[in-house]
């Protein structure tokens, strides 16, 4: 009974952390695809979620040199977006170096399609005569 219990409160956990979705003003909020994530707005984050929806995995070093970014600063969007559980990142160490590998959950997945969808439902919106 106790597991239950901690499974619950990690979930619970986890929901309070995910980002809250903002609306686009003008537009009535009927349905989450109208909806966006301001975690996956920001553009370092957005590339991470989007190279990893077309590549099955890939490393920190990569994931650096596609973004122009800081250690730090990748660092920090990666961790923001595990924290969101949008991804995973699997640490090991290969010829005695450590090397983090970044994968997008279903989660992530879901939250980037539904920002795809918004977007798309902007320019829709905008070009209506």
């Amino acid at each position: 009974m106790a597991a239950k219990s901690n499974v619950r409160a990690t979930e619970e956990s986890a929901a309070r952390k995910r980002p809250k979705l903002a609306t686009v003003p003008g537009m009535r909020p009927e349905t989450d695809d109208r909806q966006f994530d301001r975690l996956v707005y920001e553009r370092v984050r957005l590339g991470i979620m989007s190279t990893l929806a077309v590549r099955e995995q890939l490393s920190f070093s990569e994931l650096k040199s596609l973004f122009n970014v800081s250690d730090g600063n990748l660092s920090a969007h990666a961790r923001k977006l595990e924290e969101a559980q949008y991804l995973t990142c699997t640490k090991s160490f290969e010829d005695r170096r450590p090397k983090s590998v970044y994968r997008l959950t279903a989660l992530g997945r879901s939250a980037l399609n539904r920002y795809l969808d918004h977007v798309e439902a902007v320019i829709k919106a905008m070009r209506r005569p």
